[in-house]
């Protein structure tokens, strides 16, 4: 088993810019592209995951100290440090269930595609550990490995079949075609982000607003272009944070680059993804009449939208004032703030875009997940213990809106109390 792991880590640890490619070129191997075309895809897909890592780097790095910032800002007291999604990430692949989950989750998703069950094939590996998070949740609550390979599963099939159902707006809205977003925690935000969506827009006076991008551009000229956007929230944000003014600025530039190049760089990637999508597509309408096949890859390709990260950047005060306010909740919002973009991908898309109708419902779903990570941090805190994870100054337990906030794995976790008693 160690051995196993060992192996494993070092595929991950290779990183999703070289297993992309990898994976890529055995797909486009497998349904006809010839090696040369598959190989081309490859490394193009490769070369837009390097300049959407890198804009996200840009995104986290500026946001991360702004946030920190906010928070000593305005004093917050609260005892369950939301420790984010690397440590989140980390604590699942620590897990004991981690190595032999690969192979389980790889074969559960070619056997859900053979039986026509989810017409998503998950080549995001490295976004597993949202998977072996829900079977490190059920061994640490049971202690058992069968229940845990239960729970894994189980959250994958729901997962895929997120992905399944809202690839349609996937390819729509944000225009990638034969592309589905299986990502962990994104899909755990989409069934309450579409109920509550859909209860907004019934709401009088707010169901009239036209708030998408392209809307805000033409009634705001230049200041509703995106980069703009983006400098001007990113330095509302180091107004909030309490910076000099030249780091207001600096923010604030940061912010509207990354409006600017993440879709530069997502057109990169789906520059390569196109010709093996066509020929997928291909295939199937040669050999099965009728039946569809996505790619399934990170959701990273949608957050590059205007209309995602304009949301995201509003809500990132708004989660930290929600933090204060909300009774019962002991989360002190900071390593997850950089990754509300994530969690609103889905949401967004369902809005069609407007902006002011999906801050009002992510601001329902970030007070909810705050709930739910409260309620998650004593496991959260118990799973975090083989990750050597060092606990800040005035901190009692951690949690993260990622894992402990995510809709799927708290059910996951309550499913795991109800049958701890057979175990």
């Amino acid at each position: 088993m160690d051995k196993l792991m060992e192996i494993v880590q070092y595929i991950l640890g290779i990183g999703p810019t070289a297993i992309l490619p990898l994976a890529i070129l055995i797909i486009g191997l497998i349904f006809g592209t010839g090696f040369k075309k598959a190989f081309n895809s490859g490394i193009i897909i490769g070369i837009g995951f390097v300049g959407i890592s890198l804009v996200a780097n840009l995104l986290t790095s500026t946001l991360g100290p702004v946030a920190q910032q906010m928070v000593e800002r305005f004093g917050l007291n609260l005892t369950v440090i939301d420790a984010g999604w690397p440590a989140a990430a980390a604590a699942a692949w620590a897990s004991p269930v981690a190595a032999i989950m690969i192979p389980i989750c790889l074969a559960v998703n070619l056997i859900m595609i053979f039986t026509k069950t989810t017409k998503t094939l998950d080549i995001d590996i490295w976004n597993y550990w949202h998977f072996i998070a829900a079977g490190a949740t059920g061994y640490i609550v049971t202690g058992s490995w069968w229940f845990a390979i239960l729970c894994a599963v189980l959250y994958e099939i729901v997962v895929l079949i997120v992905a399944d159902k809202t690839a349609p707006m996937v390819s729509e809205f944000y225009e990638l075609d034969g592309i589905s977003l299986p990502t962990g925690s994104t899909a755990a935000f989409a069934p309450l982000g579409y109920l509550i969506g859909k209860v907004v827009d019934k709401i009088p006076g707010i169901n009239s607003i036209k708030a998408d991008a392209e809307t805000i551009q033409k009634k705001f000229g230049i200041f509703g272009q995106p980069m703009m956007m983006g400098l001007i929230l990113g330095c509302i944000l180091g107004i909030l944070a309490g910076l000099d003014v030249g780091a207001i600025f600096k923010t604030g530039i940061s912010m509207g680059g990354v409006m600017l190049l993440m879709p530069r760089m997502v057109k990169i990637l789906m520059e390569g993804l196109i010709p093996i999508s066509e020929a997928v597509k291909t295939m199937l309408q040669k050999k099965y009449a009728g039946r569809e096949l996505y790619i399934g890859i990170d959701a990273a390709v949608s957050v590059g939208h205007p209309s995602v990260m304009a949301t995201a950047l509003i809500l990132v005060p708004i989660t930290i004032f929600l933090a204060v306010i909300l009774p019962g909740n002991k989360v002190l919002p900071f390593g997850d703030l950089a990754t509300i973009p994530f969690y609103m991908a889905f949401i967004v898309g369902f809005r069609k875009g407007n902006i002011v109708h999906s801050v009002i419902t992510g601001t329902i779903l970030i007070a909810i997940s705050l709930f739910m990570a409260t309620n998650f941090a004593e496991v959260h805190t118990a799973m975090m213990a083989n990750a050597d994870f060092n606990m800040p100054n005035g901190m009692t337990q951690i949690s993260s809106l990622d894992m402990g906030g995510n809709l799927f794995n708290w059910l996951i976790l309550k499913f795991a109390e109800l049958c701890k008693a057979f175990f």
